[in-house]
């Protein structure tokens, strides 16, 4: 559990599997009655009590238990709060399609409007675990937290301002109105800086993985350089025509028949 590969390896494992997990419970809440994806949120909870618990934990030293422990915490706080998301439970006060012929300003407002709750909750996440992390040596979860949390504004202000490519194949019932949000065109402004500074700051995690003497280091930065890749992987895919969706499919249950 030492070797920085093996750490690569099971940050990417640990992203696959916990995505899958939480598209399956959402898509199983899609075909049940209206509580389901109420239910599904509240039996997550426990995840979310050990992510925390977890966290707590993973600063009392600085091991490599520790370190694995306090990234898999912060992807339990995060996968909670991205299944309360998917569940429709924390969103924003505005569930409505876009408007077709809103632009500029009022259109971010709107599509912030759909997501605020959300962003909200992560942003408040974030500070707890820069808090909770303060003086101590080992804040992976927090800094785990914190390449999740900027990835994902930048895939949302990029999806926002238009990409040639968007998959809403696994969109649940309770965001169906997002897509509407989105925007299809050529490469966006934004969309090159994003790749570039995604770029290079994997590289320099990646050189730091590399350099590095303690184990522990290297297995952290081995980390999240994996989080970094997977998130320059997820810009890439808004340009490159990848069958990114068969990585999940598979686990997701078969449609209904009409």
């Amino acid at each position: 559990m030492a070797s920085p590969w093996i750490a690569a390896i099971g940050a990417l494992f640990l992203w696959w599997f916990s995505t899958g997990a939480i598209l399956m419970v959402v898509k199983r809440a899609d075909r049940a009655d209206a509580s389901a994806h109420a239910n599904a949120t509240l039996w997550g909870l426990p995840f979310l009590a050990l992510g925390i618990a977890a966290t707590v934990a993973s600063l009392e030293a600085v091991t490599i238990a520790n370190v694995y422990l306090g990234f898999i915490a912060a992807l339990a706080i995060w996968g909670w709060i991205e299944l309360a998301f998917l569940t429709g439970i924390i969103t924003g006060p505005i569930k409505a399609p876009c408007p077709a012929a809103l632009l500029g300003h009022s259109r971010f407002s709107r599509a912030f409007g759909t997501v605020a709750y959300h962003e909200i909750a992560l942003l408040i996440a974030l500070v707890v675990l820069w808090i909770a992390t303060a003086g101590a040596e080992n804040t992976i979860a927090a800094m785990t937290f914190t390449v999740l949390f900027l990835a994902r504004i930048s895939a949302k202000l990029n999806l926002f301002y238009g990409v040639p490519r968007i998959n809403t194949e696994f969109l649940p019932k309770p965001l169906a109105h997002l897509p509407s949000y989105f925007r299809y065109d050529t490469v966006n402004g934004l969309l090159p800086f994003s790749i570039m500074a995604l770029g290079f700051t994997t590289a320099i995690f990646l050189q730091g993985a590399m350099s590095a003497t303690a184990p522990t280091d290297q297995v952290a930065l081995a980390l999240l350089t994996s989080l970094l890749g997977l998130a320059l992987l997820e810009h890439l895919l808004m340009v490159l025509p990848l069958p990114d969706a068969k990585l999940w499919r598979w686990m997701l249950p078969a449609p209904k028949p009409e």
